[in-house]
């Protein structure tokens, strides 16, 4: 906000010093300025209109200025105090400051102490309330609710998540690779009492395994060639808050007994140290792999399965809970249209039939990635079966069914394609009973298309409609 924007209010007896802060302020380029002279007139003027930030003297005819602090507290009111100070004690400055004043100013005082006083608490408000702002969004965009999906599982995951996110009971995720795994993560720390400390992500199957161990347990100077300063790692880096362990069933055995360690004490030693550090972290892990069948390989430690597995949460994949495609198609669309500032409409009837009826072996980021590509590619308007990828549309099934041997002497191309396109007809009829409306959908094709195609491919025996 600028000077002229911001709205001030003096609330002190001593007249001289009120028509002196006004005409510096107006000459410092504050042009929303009132005054009050007691108690009753602040609260008055506080209840009626907004203001950013008051001035207020110790002591007043009526009361105190700690009479109005407290009304601000009380009420609510977003609003930065600094207070006056000539005649309390320094324990009256100090209440204050209990009470939320910003600071205090003792009289008699210099206006460029009192001015730069002013611009450091607007701008101490201003940074506060973008961090208010910042929080909020990232709390609403990893809400559980975004987690989208009307079917019982993804219900029955949202009461789970609602009901083990304030606890610090070690959380292990469950699911196929594009189920969301980190959305649930992140939905479980932003709804934690950790949600004001960090939340620090580490794949441990995207990392080589001789720098996975220093990324999240550090290290100290000369621990190795190149460790030439003290590096924290992604332990200490969460401290009071969450790790969440993507992909830990990728973790080597050797750092799994450090991790082992780190969930029964709550401590480790940095690469090069032999001394333990203690953190206080809430440990979220998740997996696409069947740990259980890992553990029975002898790939996963046993115990620290079960340490982490105190409480397991399932993703299903998309090919089971098809019933969600419908929603999750509308809010990647009014996501990637806003983003990519396009005005895609929808799907047609034929297109959504076909994207409900694909296994979606990506599951909901292979849809959210399709969906963006889609929309950049059409723009506007719908999208039909003819946008779609051929694995989804069908065509490539299809032509891989297809084999043709060209044999030494070659072939007649236009007489091929003409079987071909006979035995797609002849294939189509048989199944609708030569019924030609219902062929015609079959192939994707309007019915006085099939009709021509019937009469030039010299197709017989089709019985009447």
């Amino acid at each position: 906000m600028t000077k002229k924007s911001e709205k001030i209010l003096i609330i002190d007896d001593d007249r001289p010093i009120l028509e002196m802060l006004l005409a510096n302020f107006k000459e410092e380029g504050y042009e929303n300025v009132d005054k009050a002279t007691n108690v009753k007139q602040a609260i008055d003027k506080l209840d009626k209109k907004y203001y950013n930030l008051t001035l207020i003297d110790l002591k007043l005819p009526d009361g105190t200025g700690l009479d109005i602090l407290k009304y601000i507290k009380e009420t609510a009111k977003d609003i930065i105090s600094i207070m006056f100070t000539g005649y309390g004690t320094m324990e009256s400055a100090i209440e204050s400051l209990k009470m939320g004043a910003y600071d205090y100013i003792t009289k008699p005082f210099h206006i460029d102490e009192l001015l730069s006083t002013i611009s450091r608490a607007l701008e101490h408000r201003q940074l506060k309330n973008e961090n208010l702002i910042l929080r909020k969004e990232v709390k609403d965009k990893y809400d559980e609710k975004n987690i989208i999906g009307t079917s019982q599982s993804i219900q029955d995951m949202h009461k789970l998540i609602h009901t083990v996110a304030d606890s610090d009971s070690t959380i292990l995720i469950l699911g196929e690779s594009g189920t969301g795994k980190e959305l649930v993560a992140k939905a479980l720390h932003y709804h934690s009492r950790r949600s004001e400390k960090p939340l620090i992500p580490v794949n441990c199957g995207a990392i080589p395994e001789d720098l996975l161990e220093s990324e999240l347990f550090g290290y100290v100077k000369g621990a190795f060639t190149g460790a030439n300063f003290n590096k924290l790692g992604r332990f200490q880096l969460a401290n009071s808050g969450t790790i969440f362990l993507d992909e830990i069933g990728d973790m080597s055995p050797k750092l799994q007994v450090k991790v082992l360690r780190v969930l029964q004490g709550q401590e480790f030693e940095p690469v090069g140290s032999v001394e333990s550090v203690k953190v206080d972290v809430r440990i979220i892990a998740a997996t696409n792999k069947n740990l259980e069948k890992v553990v029975e390989e002898k790939k996963f430690r046993e115990d620290l399965y079960y340490r982490l597995n105190v409480i397991p949460i399932h993703i299903p994949p998309l090919r089971e809970r098809k019933c969600d495609i419908p929603l999750l198609i509308d809010h990647f669309l009014e996501k990637f249209n806003k983003l990519k500032e396009k005005n895609v409409k929808g799907f047609t009837d034929k297109a959504m039939s076909l994207l409900m009826s694909y296994n979606w072996p990506g599951n909901v980021r292979e849809l959210e990635n399709l969906i963006e590509r889609l929309i950049i590619l059409k723009s506007e308007g719908w999208i039909d079966e003819r946008d779609l990828p051929s694995k989804i549309s069908g065509i490539e099934e299809i032509v891989k069914n297809i084999q043709i041997h060209i044999p030494d002497g070659g072939v007649c191309f236009n007489s091929l394609v003409n079987e071909f396109e006979q035995q797609l007809i002849l294939q189509a009829l048989h199944k609708t009973n030569f019924v030609k409306n219902k062929a015609a959908k079959l192939l994707n094709l309007k019915r006085t298309t099939l009709v021509e195609k019937v009469k030039k491919l010299k197709i017989e025996r089709i019985s009447k409609d």
